[in-house]
């Protein structure tokens, strides 16, 4: 409880606080939110290096997304994963607010620009999914980054997408079955083949010492 006689905002001994010691006390806060220009520059290169991961998923992949559809419509999902890696991988490596946004929309720009068969969708979907992760981040955040965090971001980054496709892809019109598996397929790639391959993608990288500008490259706990 605070002592009436003690000036409000004064510290323990009676003394008003100095402007250097709130500077001290809001560092943490402004060193979590501030880009640095590595951080930019990473997340720059990580995006383009994802985007061109996402042009060789667009022909791999989409014929894995089609085979499962015949076998069973909806399970083309599991296929989905690879194109919300970006996402997680952005949020763990820079982890800063905006970085999974940042790199999973710049990662579909590049796929786009180099001719993905889906045009300017592919940057909506860019969007839609680096939300979904940067939530799930954003819920946390922005000071857990485990294995259980990635696989939840990339788990949201794939609800997110099934989102914008009941209007882009004109999934409303289809059954309540195919809705419900296609989900569930969504849900369990984002989790393994974004979340968790990111997380062991980060961990590959920091081993080899690439990221020791960063916290992801010198913490693998959190």
């Amino acid at each position: 409880m605070h002592n009436a006689s003690q000036p409000v905002g004064a510290t323990v001994d009676g003394t008003a606080p100095t402007a250097s010691a709130l500077s001290d006390a809001t560092a943490p806060a402004r060193r979590l939110v501030r880009w640095r220009v590595v951080d930019i520059v990473v997340a720059a290169v990580l995006g383009v290096a994802t985007g061109l991961l996402f042009v060789v998923w667009n022909g791999v992949g989409f014929v894995w997304f089609s085979a499962m559809d015949a076998l069973t419509p909806g399970f083309g999902g599991l296929a989905v994963g690879i194109w919300l890696i970006g996402g997680v991988l952005g949020g763990l490596i820079i982890r800063k607010p905006g970085a999974a946004l940042f790199v999973e929309l710049l990662a579909a720009s590049v796929s786009m620009l180099l001719g993905a068969q889906w045009s300017i969708e592919t940057v909506y979907s860019g969007v839609a999914q680096g939300l979904g992760a940067e939530l799930i981040f954003l819920l946390f955040a922005y000071r857990r980054f485990g294995v259980l965090v990635a696989m939840l971001a990339g788990a949201a980054s794939g609800v997110f997408a099934w989102t914008l496709e009941l209007f882009t892809s004109g999934n409303l019109a289809m059954s309540g079955e195919f809705l419900v598996i296609y989900l569930a397929c969504l849900i369990v790639s984002g989790a393994l083949l974004a979340g968790l391959l990111g997380w062991l993608l980060t961990r590959a990288l920091a081993a080899t010492g690439v990221l020791d500008r960063f916290a992801s490259g010198r913490s693998r706990t959190r």
